[in-house]
C-alpha cells in the first residue's frame, strides 16, 4: 500500500493544512505592527522593573514595582489572547488599585542639582521610580495611539481598556515620588491662577437634542 504521504512519483506530499478556527485572520496590517509594538513594550517594561528591583532600598517602592509587575503581566496574557485569536480573553481587562491616597504635595522646595550617575553603584529610589514612571507614561501613550488604529474589535477593546490602567499605574508612582520630595510640584501666584482658573465660562442652554 502506497504511503499516503508520497504522491505517484515518489514524491513526499506537504500535508493539507487547513487554516486554524482558533486563530482570526481579521487584522490590519497596521494593526498587527502596532499590536507587536505594543506587546514588545509591555514585555520591556516587565523585564527593566526586574533590574529595577534589585537596584531599589525603599520596600514601599518594591512593593509598588511588585504590584505593578504582577498586573501588568495579567495584562499582558489578556492582550496576547486577544491579539493571537481575536476571541473575547478568558480573563477580561482587569482594574488596577493603587494603595497611594490622593494627596499631593506643592511647592518647591530647593535642593541639590541633578546629573547623570557614573556608576551603577549611584543609583538611587529617586532616579529608579523616575525610570518606572518613564515606562508606565510612554505605554499609556502608546496604548492611547495604538487603539485608534485596531479594526479587530476586541482587540480594540483591550487595548483602550488597558490605557485607563497604565494612567493609574503613572499616578500611583507620581504621588510616590512627590511624597518623597521627588517629584515637586509648582504652582502659579493665588492671583494668576484664580485669572486661569475664571477664565472661561459654560455654553448656554442645554446642547443636547
Amino acid at each position: 500500500m502506497q504511503n499516503q504521504n508520497m504522491d505517484q512519483n515518489g514524491q513526499q506530499q506537504m500535508p493539507n493544512m487547513q487554516p486554524n478556527s482558533t486563530y482570526s485572520s481579521d487584522h490590519g496590517g497596521h494593526e498587527l505592527f502596532d499590536a507587536h509594538e505594543v506587546i514588545a513594550g509591555i514585555i520591556s517594561m516587565l523585564d527593566q522593573y526586574q533590574m529595577y528591583e534589585q537596584h531599589m532600598k525603599d520596600p514601599e517602592l518594591k512593593d509598588i514595582a511588585q504590584r505593578q509587575s504582577v498586573f501588568v503581566t495579567q495584562m499582558y496574557n489578556t492582550i496576547v489572547e486577544a491579539f493571537s485569536t481575536g476571541q473575547k480573553p478568558a480573563v477580561s481587562t482587569q482594574v488596577y488599585k493603587m494603595t497611594q491616597n490622593n494627596d499631593a504635595v506643592y511647592g518647591i522646595k530647593p535642593g541639590q542639582p541633578k546629573k547623570p550617575n557614573q556608576s551603577v553603584s549611584e543609583l538611587s529610589d529617586q532616579g529608579l521610580s523616575a525610570y518606572m514612571l518613564g515606562n508606565t507614561k510612554s505605554l499609556a501613550t502608546l496604548l492611547a495611539m495604538t487603539a485608534l488604529e485596531m479594526t479587530n474589535p476586541v482587540l480594540r477593546r483591550v487595548i483602550a481598556d488597558s490605557v485607563p490602567n497604565f494612567i493609574e499605574l503613572s499616578y500611583e508612582i507620581f504621588l510616590y515620588q512627590n511624597k518623597h520630595g521627588y517629584y515637586q510640584v509648582p504652582q502659579l501666584m493665588q492671583q494668576d491662577m484664580n485669572a486661569m482658573l475664571n477664565s472661561y465660562a459654560k455654553a448656554p442652554g442645554n446642547m443636547m437634542h
